[in-house]
């Protein structure tokens, strides 16, 4: 491991060492990234909202 790594794994301060340590926080490399199943939960509820809205706006234009 080179310094430079070493120095990003290293906390800054002491609210991200309590988000690492306390809350379990990722903070670096993939800290964006959700489990898969969480992920996968996300884009059908999504989706879902997505399809609910084209559906209503076409139910709403053959009433109409």
């Amino acid at each position: 491991m080179t310094r430079h790594e070493e120095q990003q794994q290293e906390p800054f301060n002491d609210v991200i060492e309590h988000l690492q340590t306390i809350e379990g926080y990722r903070v670096g490399k993939g800290k964006r990234k959700l489990p898969k199943p969480i992920r996968l939960i996300g884009y059908f509820l999504f989706a879902g909202v997505i399809c609910m809205i084209i559906f209503g706006i076409i139910g709403s234009l053959l009433n109409g």
